[in-house]
């Protein structure tokens, strides 16, 4: 059986822009990413997401799971799991069309670590 796949649009919007600030995420204490070239995926109405590129991320921390689950307008996610945070964050290795620019991307679930955006402009 197929999965659905459904169109982000007025009913179901998304929206990928840049964060536009430096984004840092810990888990434990540790800094497991750090990057000003993160991407704030907007679904709907649920909370916004950090898509943090793979490239910025310590991936010696992440061990690959056996969660996966399905999103009919992004697709299959994989998920990795942190010391001490399982299945801690996901990624769309090959996300549909319409959100194709979160690949090479991961996110990181808001409860299991501790995400910071800084703003650029900020004085400093």
């Amino acid at each position: 059986m197929s999965k659905p796949r459904l169109q982000p649009g007025p009913d179901h919007p998304i929206t990928i822009t840049p964060t536009g600030g430096r984004v840092t995420v810990t888990a434990g204490g540790t800094v497991v990413a750090d990057t000003a070239n993160a991407l704030t995926l907007q679904e709907a109405s649920y909370p916004p997401v950090q898509y943090i590129p793979l490239a910025d991320v310590d991936r010696s921390l992440l061990t690959r799971s056996d969660k996966q689950t399905y999103c009919p307008y992004k697709g299959d996610a994989g998920y990795y799991s942190l010391p001490g945070a399982a299945d801690a964050v996901w990624e769309y290795t090959d996300p549909y069309d319409a959100v194709a620019g979160i690949r090479g991307h991961v996110a990181f679930y808001p409860d299991k670590v501790e995400l910071r955006i800084a703003d650029r402009t900020a004085a400093g």
